[in-house]
């Protein structure tokens, strides 16, 4: 599967990791791997380590989950960017939306 995600062993954290392209191919699944757990939780973590690709589909997709995750208020990191999704999302000024490293 090209969207896994694994919550934490205390609930608290879930971290969705994206293989190959991030673009609207992965919508279903990148919006399931957030919605699966039974709570909410307080951080989701975006591992971007094995993705290739953002297109704008994939930004929308970030701003939904940040809006699941509770708006202004939420807590959504984004790791592991190589040097062009680094690019395209601080082109897009998504740092200052959420927290990239």
């Amino acid at each position: 599967m090209a969207v896994t995600s694994e919550l934490s062993p205390e609930g608290t954290a879930l971290t969705l990791s994206i293989k190959g392209r991030f673009d609207f191919a992965k919508h279903q699944d990148f919006r399931g791997a957030y919605e699966k757990p039974m709570t909410k939780p307080e951080l989701f973590v975006v591992d971007l380590k094995e993705t290739t690709y953002v297109d704008s589909s994939a930004l929308g997709m970030l701003l939904l989950l940040r809006e699941y995750a509770g708006g202004d208020e939420s807590d959504v990191r984004v790791v592991n960017c190589n040097s062009d999704v680094r690019k395209i999302l601080a082109i897009s000024n998504f740092d200052k939306l959420f927290d990239i490293s």
